[in-house]
């Protein structure tokens, strides 16, 4: 039976990073409490919980939507909201009941809460689960925190991993789900719109199957640089905004040596970039939409149709963690260099501020917590 005794030192209060239905970005301090912690040592987490001192969580583009825009879709910021559902700590308390973690055990942490009881959970595809409660989706609180008490079967064990990489499993865990849905093979000339963080992971996860040519498309030409850094037989598309569809559609061909990509990943969820993914692939390929968009969109039916084109879109990810922890500890997919900027968890709110500015050239913006290993 493991430990419920705290390894480390509780100094600070609990703080946390709060958005509210006014667009206000703070940070204050919140639950647990710091003395509860000290003094119960996990004796009243619910049974199969720990508690977690977070030590890196990363910026994810939905946490800038909801701090400035207060919704995706459906999901709407309703009252003072926790953000972050990238992250990785150290256990430092324990239930009882818990015995495949002990406190001192490095963690990241797989942010859906699930049902366990509706068919998507029971047949494995629980990212639909009817229940789920995900942290950072209103009303769900995220993870921004000092510390946080979580389910221990969502805390997967990361070893001598860095906790930022610890944090990258999250990202990495979307593209792994695009990549196993979309059938990407060894050999497929492979488009990837946008070289944001996704898009720049999928890139990585895509050159580690094998496919070539690859082609990566942005409105930046920052972000391709750093594309062309990370992958560097990538070939570089800077979308031209004055093109129509199809003839950014070929544009991009003509780049990929007059190869039709087999797959498209799509990673902006932008309107005009879906359809430029349609009008670049072959008869019978396939566009994989990975971003979120509008709640409504149009799109080119009848290229869709008469080219057999087939539209495919992604919701989270499922059972993706433990293969997303084997190709970083074995050095198959390196995020390293996506990390451009760095801010302790107390200058959170210019963390955001930095990853929102499309002139800061940051990709990845990494939240810190009393590093010290």
């Amino acid at each position: 039976m493991s430990s419920t005794t705290t390894i480390e030192t509780i100094s600070k209060p609990n703080i946390g990073v709060f958005t509210n239905p006014d667009h206000k970005l703070w940070v204050e301090e919140t639950g647990p409490k710091t003395d509860d912690l000290k003094a119960k040592k996990g004796e009243d987490l619910p049974e199969g919980w720990v508690t977690v001192a977070i030590k890196s969580t990363g910026i994810c583009g939905s946490d800038v939507h909801f701090w400035r825009n207060g919704a995706i879709g459906p999901m709407v910021v309703t009252d003072n909201h926790i953000l972050g559902h990238e992250s990785a700590g150290v256990v430092i308390a324990t239930h009882p009941s818990v015995t495949h973690l002990q406190t001192g055990d490095r963690v990241a942490i797989e942010p859906g809460l699930i049902c366990n009881n509706c068919e998507q959970c029971l047949t494995g595809r629980y990212n639909g689960c009817e229940k789920m409660r995900f942290l950072s989706t209103p009303p769900i609180d995220g993870l921004l925190r000092r510390y946080v008490n979580h389910p221990a079967i969502w805390c997967h064990k990361i070893g001598d991993m860095t906790f930022e990489n610890g944090a990258l499993l999250e990202p990495l865990s979307v593209a792994l789900a695009g990549m196993e849905r979309a059938g990407v093979a060894l050999g497929d000339c492979v488009l990837i719109c946008g070289a944001g963080p996704i898009g720049l992971i999928t890139l990585l996860c895509c050159q580690a199957a094998g496919a070539c040519p690859l082609v990566i498309t942005d409105i930046d030409e920052g972000r391709l640089e750093v594309a062309s850094k990370i992958c560097p037989r990538v070939k570089t598309y800077k979308v031209d905004t004055s093109l129509s569809p199809s003839d950014a559609g070929a544009a991009i061909v003509k780049i990929a040596g007059d190869v039709k990509p087999a797959i498209a990943m799509e990673c902006t969820g932008v309107e005009s970039s879906v359809a430029n993914a349609i009008y670049s692939v072959k008869f019978g390929g396939k566009v994989f939409v990975i971003g979120v968009g509008r709640p409504e969109m149009s799109l080119p039916f009848m290229r869709l149709s008469t080219q057999e084109i087939d539209l495919q879109f992604q919701y989270r990810y499922s059972n993706t963690w433990p293969r997303a922890i084997r190709l970083v500890r074995d050095g198959v997919i390196d995020m390293r260099q996506m990390v451009t900027h760095r801010f302790d968890l107390e200058d959170a709110v210019k963390a955001f501020e930095t990853s929102g500015d499309v002139k800061s050239g940051a990709i990845k913006v990494m939240i810190q917590s009393e590093i010290n290993s």
